[in-house]
């Protein structure tokens, strides 16, 4: 990492990029919003823009669980959680009992509720409330090396579930006729976003988390003509978004997720606007 350092210390001679925090705060944003906006133009596109959401309130009963299990490792309690509680919401989906924002609801409303039971137990949620709101600047180099690995499986699965997903989200039936095995795709997707989301809430926050991964994708939608316009708007308003509010976040004092989310949204309605002039 030094030799990173070194070179960051080159073309980022500003006083704020000085610190090693905030050098591996930045790097963190740059692996993690194109992360988050190509798996977000992907559930935008399936119509499950509050699929993360319950995915992320679910990320407290994933740390109670783990607790109570004696799991050390966070992150592993996290991640394990989140496929189990991703593929438990995508099969009752598919089972067709009730509407997906429903049952996306339910999973939400419980996640949250068992979380807070568990952590709370002896006043001790206080240890914990740093996951309401994330904090990218605790960021290691070590957590940096996994963001680089998730960032380069993600693009590996995006780019081969992209195409099958967006069939499957279109027209089923003729998703089946060419041979796409559909639940198999939902649950790879569902998976990944799962992954990506746990390992983003310690730093994004579990307040946050949908709205980062939502906001940049539904801002580029107003403004692509196609589906590779989509991509890369979503991938630039996204990394633009994040440093951006790093910038905001060291400047005012303030919290570096709620910065980064309220950058993506004022992108979001200068896009919609100008998006309905240009349809015009």
């Amino acid at each position: 990492m030094d030799g990173i350092y070194r070179v960051m210390d080159v073309l980022l001679p500003a006083d704020m990029f000085r610190y090693v925090f905030m050098k591996n705060a930045l790097l963190a944003m740059l692996l993690l919003t194109p992360l988050l906006a190509l798996l977000g133009t992907m559930a935008v596109n399936q119509r499950m823009a509050f699929f993360s959401d319950a995915l992320g309130h679910g990320a407290l009963a994933g740390v109670g669980l783990g607790m109570l299990l004696g799991v050390q490792n966070i992150t592993l309690s996290l991640v394990l959680f989140g496929l189990v509680w991703a593929v438990m919401i995508s099969r009752i989906n598919r089972s067709g009992s009730a509407s997906a924002d429903t049952i996306i609801s339910v999973f939400s409303s419980t996640g949250i509720a068992l979380g807070l039971l568990i952590l709370s137990r002896g006043g001790k949620f206080s240890s914990y409330s740093s996951l309401l709101t994330g904090d990218i600047l605790s960021v290691t180099g070590t957590d940096i090396l996994w963001l680089l690995l998730a960032l380069i499986a993600g693009i590996v699965c995006w780019v081969l579930l992209y195409n099958q997903l967006t069939l499957t989200a279109l027209n089923p039936d003729l998703a089946l006729s060419r041979g796409i095995k559909t639940k198999w795709v939902e649950y790879a997707f569902v998976c990944l976003v799962a992954v990506a989301v746990m390992l983003a809430i310690r730093w994004v926050g579990v307040l946050l988390i949908n709205a980062l991964l939502i906001l940049p994708a539904a801002a580029a939608r107003n403004l692509s003509r196609n589906a590779a316009q989509h991509s890369l708007f979503a991938v630039l308003i996204s990394v633009f978004s994040g440093v951006t509010g790093l910038i905001l976040a060291y400047q005012w004092d303030t919290g570096v997720g709620a910065a980064v989310v309220l950058v993506a949204a004022v992108i979001y309605f200068v896009s919609y606007f100008l998006g309905r002039i240009l349809n015009r």
